[in-house]
């Protein structure tokens, strides 16, 4: 073991069949039981192992993994309350880039994955170290440790030498590996989540006498609800409670639940957990608020320690509406309606809100989570049970926050290809980020960094509970548009001018109808309609002739989607027309989705049901239907996209980028901002473009680099450095159009005088050609990671605030999106008959940034403003980097939380 590796906190994860194990260092104390683990292995595991079944093997094993720490080598044990039952261990042997692997598991615990979770782990710590490679000897006859080698998703070679395999295994992290991971981590969530979601038996925990306790009404729930499975109370002072048994303990229960809800005070929760890990409880629900630190910290440790997941503490419930089960463990006014949506919120509150319209809508609920204060099980782990339920068809998420942005947004792509996704987004604002000092860090909002994590992921975010249910209700009910054209049809022209209005606000496009169009709407409309984009039909339509008009807009080639907006009229009173049901006696389900926009409706939204089943999908309001339309052509543009790759990058020395960071780090321990000369070693790493440029510390020093670096037109420019210059316009530290010895030696003169004791030297650069100045850089958020940002650049970027943002690694997509997203984009494809920039250039030039980002975690910030962007060039013109001393951190490692 390193030194590095005695300091890696122990690291709790779940095994295959949901087991919780902990990952960690092996210290000098495990000695006896590492032993002891190969002493217990069958002789046969033995050879297996060592080539031979020596009972010798098992000390020599133990002593070498507890022996003292030493470079190059790194050993990880798992183990379940306090017992090893596996060990993976690593060994370079001086060699560097490559190490030599062995595996152990504990006979009795073969096929449940704990192998192959510590390889994982083996490989993070490794790639951490600069290890590229495994290597591993094997017997030709062990089929399952090179079943484990060739399933781990990485690029594995085989060498055989008579009865034995040489293996070679690339550490090479793709996505093939991570979506093995992901494949691995999803089984193992899943079943470590069957208890809390489809218990057998279930123990309420706090349950009072008396009316009023949160206990007592939750008992209530389970047992109204008709929840199928065997139902317990626990209280010392009560033998049955609401007509349900009542013990004085869990360990006193005459089965052992599988999911205990604790509804107890705060200072008892710990120990009744602990109670609960020993007597064998799998899950636990805890809706208790007020925990300290203390007790928040030794719940979650009896929970790890015993394998028990947890939703809570702080929360509403959970509830599964499978007919099957019916567990509905939760103390909301009244129980969920069955149906396909899965929900997990934060919030109780707006759980609530959820759980009783999507009831009243009808769409119903699959499963619901309250996660409160989410010490453990989170949007992501609902999100793979839903993706997995054969159930849920439609997710509906409130975060409040995330706790690993990175692998929910894996997850969140991947189930969004399933199914929609939506979510509120809570808590937009940042005000902290307006005093950041760099233009990256100040444009890098929270808003912008969630929105970012969103859009890539393919989630539909909303503003407000209400925008979220009428989108899931159109979701639900109508299929998706192929574009954003909408066609409105209205009884009232004023209607129709609302509608119009809201949909071009929502990003809608309105296009006009052919003359053919017009001319088959207008043979079914009443005299005097009007056929534009809108459609006003009049009020003397009638119920035939609306759904007619209808129909044939349905079958118009230039429309994605229809948009009914109606009022009730007397003229349709006295002629006995239902125009509503003109649109309901149709089937619900066509090509197109089709929407109604209702005045006099009291409901924000509702369904209304179609002669084939369907639903139709109504709003009291045009701004509420046009932006679930919205909604929806985004999600539909999503969807169409291919997922997008990384690019491959040449030019690009990682090795030697670590290195200038580890020098700059080593010499500034705290850190800071790079000087010019080292923030250009680091970009060309990365073969980032830079303006030519010299480093001049004297006058005579700046006139040589000028003649040197003269531009175009013999111009150039000075720039003042000095550590911790951010903004070098705003201090009035640069000096531009140069001409000439005399000039030179007068604006070094000047800055030398006005930033005597700050100033260490000037940067000369010839003075750049025109073209478009652009923004890009990136931040390293510490919760979110690397987010690259791009927009409109020089001393107003970030006045006019036309940026765009996407978290890395940034994908050729992510890459098109970044430079078409700006309002600035249209100066980048020649607009008002200017040639176009250098698309090419500008997308490496964002890749490579992007892959900087992501190689170097110790990148805190890095600012190009500006950027110069002309045809056949881009150039970063000015560059600041500054590095913060940060471990590495793997955001795709299978751990909890």
């Amino acid at each position: 073991m390193t030194d590095e590796t005695l300091d890696r906190p122990p690291a709790h994860a779940l095994l295959a069949d949901g087991t919780t194990v902990c990952i960690r260092p092996v210290m000098t104390g495990d000695h006896d039981q590492l032993e002891g683990l190969y002493e217990e292995m069958s002789p046969e595991n033995l050879r297996l192992r060592f080539f031979a079944a020596s009972r010798r093997s098992a000390a020599m094993a133990a002593d070498r993994a507890c022996a003292a720490p030493r470079p190059g080598y790194q050993a990880l044990l798992a183990e379940t309350q306090g017992q090893v039952i596996g060990l993976a261990e690593y060994d370079t042997g001086g060699s560097g880039d490559t190490a030599e692997i062995s595996i152990a598991v504990a006979d009795g615990l073969h096929h449940r994955g704990v192998g192959t979770l510590l390889v994982e782990h083996l490989v993070s710590a490794a790639r951490r170290e600069g290890v590229t490679a495994f290597t591993a000897d094997a017997l030709s006859e062990n089929h399952e440790v090179l079943r484990l080698f060739a399933d781990l998703g990485l690029r594995t070679a085989r060498r055989f030498e008579g009865p034995e395999v040489r293996c070679t295994i690339r550490l090479t992290e793709d996505d093939t590996y991570l979506s093995a991971v992901d494949a691995r981590g999803r089984a193992a969530d899943v079943a470590s989540l069957r208890p809390l979601l489809r218990p057998d038996v279930v123990a309420v925990v706090g349950a009072g006498r008396r009316p009023g306790s949160v206990g007592r009404a939750i008992l209530h729930h389970l047992r109204e609800g008709g929840y199928t499975g065997r139902l317990f109370a626990v209280n010392p002072a009560a033998h049955s409670i609401l007509s349900v048994p009542c013990h004085p303990s869990v360990s006193a229960l005459p089965r052992t639940p599988d999911l205990a809800v604790l509804a107890v005070p705060a200072a008892a929760v710990p120990d009744t957990a602990e109670e609960c890990g020993k007597a064998g409880v799998r899950a636990l629900l805890v809706v208790t608020s007020g925990l300290d630190a203390d007790q928040a910290r030794n719940l979650l440790s009896a929970c790890r320690t015993h394998g028990m997941r947890l939703v809570g503490p702080n929360c509403l419930g959970i509830s599964h509406t499978d007919p099957a089960l019916r567990l509905d463990a939760t103390f909301a006014v009244g129980h969920p309606r069955p149906g396909t949506a899965g929900v997990a919120v934060q919030s109780g509150g707006i759980g609530i809100a959820l759980l009783d319209g999507l009831s009243r809508l009808g769409i119903g609920v699959s499963s619901f989570a309250s996660l409160g204060d989410k010490y453990d099980v989170s949007g992501n782990d609902l999100l793979q049970w839903w993706e997995s339920d054969g159930r849920t068809d439609l997710a509906l998420l409130h975060l409040e926050s995330f706790g690993n942005p990175r692998a929910f947004s894996r997850t969140a792509r991947r189930v969004s290809r399933r199914m929609p996704v939506l979510t509120v987004d809570a808590g937009r604002t940042d005000a902290g980020r307006r005093a950041a000092a760099s233009h990256t860090a100040a444009a890098a909002t929270r808003t912008m960094t969630r929105q970012a994590l969103f859009t890539q992921a393919g989630i539909t975010a909303t503003r407000s509970v209400g925008e979220l249910l009428e989108t899931a209700a159109l979701l639900h009910a109508q299929p998706l548009p192929e574009g954003s054209r909408v066609a409105i049809l209205t009884n009232a022209g004023g209607t129709g001018v609302l509608a119009a209005d809201a949909c071009a606000e929502a990003g809608l496009a309105l296009p006009p109808f052919t003359p053919a169009t017009i001319d088959d709407l207008l043979a079914v409309l009443p005299d005097g309609a009007a056929v534009g984009n809108p459609v006003d039909a009049t009020a003397a339509v009638t119920e035939e002739q609306l759904g007619d008009c209808v129909d044939r807009l349905m079958r118009c080639p230039g429309i994605d989607a229809v948009l009914v907006a109606l009022v009730p009229t007397a003229v349709a009173e006295a002629t006995g027309d239902d125009l509503v049901r003109a649109l309901t006696r149709a089937p619900a389900h066509r090509a197109k989705p089709l929407t109604v926009v209702r005045l006099e409706q009291d409901r924000s939204i509702d369904l209304l049901p179609a002669a084939d089943g369907g639903t139709i999908p109504a709003y009291a309001e045009p701004q509420a239907a046009a932006r679930a339309l919205a909604h929806a052509a985004s999600r539909a543009a999503w969807l169409a996209r291919p997922a997008g790759t990384v690019p491959e990058l040449d030019g690009v020395d990682t090795e030697r980028a670590h290195r200038v960071t580890e020098e700059y780090l080593t010499a500034n321990p705290d850190g800071g901002w790079l000087d010019p000369r080292t923030c250009a070693a680091l970009l060309s790493c990365y073969g980032i473009p830079q303006i030519p440029w010299a480093w001049a510390e004297t006058e005579d020093e700046a006139v040589l680099a000028a003649d040197r670096l003269r531009g175009f037109d013999g111009r150039v420019v000075m720039k003042a450095h000095w550590p911790g210059l951010v903004h070098k316009t705003a201090e009035h530290a640069v000096h531009l159009d140069l001409r000439g010895d005399s000039q030179v030696r007068a604006a070094f003169r000047d800055l030398e005088t006005r930033f005597a004791g700050l100033m260490t030297g000037v940067v000369v650069q010839p003075l750049a050609p025109r073209g478009t100045e652009l923004f890009a850089g990136v931040v390293q958020d510490e919760v979110f990671g690397p987010l690259v940002l791009f927009g409109l650049g020089g001393t107003a970027t970030e006045i006019l605030a036309d940026h765009a943002a996407r978290l890395a690694p940034l994908t050729d997509q992510d890459v098109h999106d970044l430079i078409t997203s700006p309002r600035c984009a249209p100066l980048l494809f020649g607009a008002h008959g200017s040639a176009p920039v250098d698309l090419e250039a500008l997308e490496q030039l964002l890749a490579r940034l992007s892959r900087m980002a992501v190689d170097l975690p110790q990148l805190a910030e890095a600012d190009f403003n500006p950027v110069l962007a002309a045809p056949g060039q881009v150039t970063v013109l000015d560059a600041r980097i500054r590095l913060l001393p940060r471990r590495p951190h793997d955001p795709y490692l299978r751990r909890l939380r």
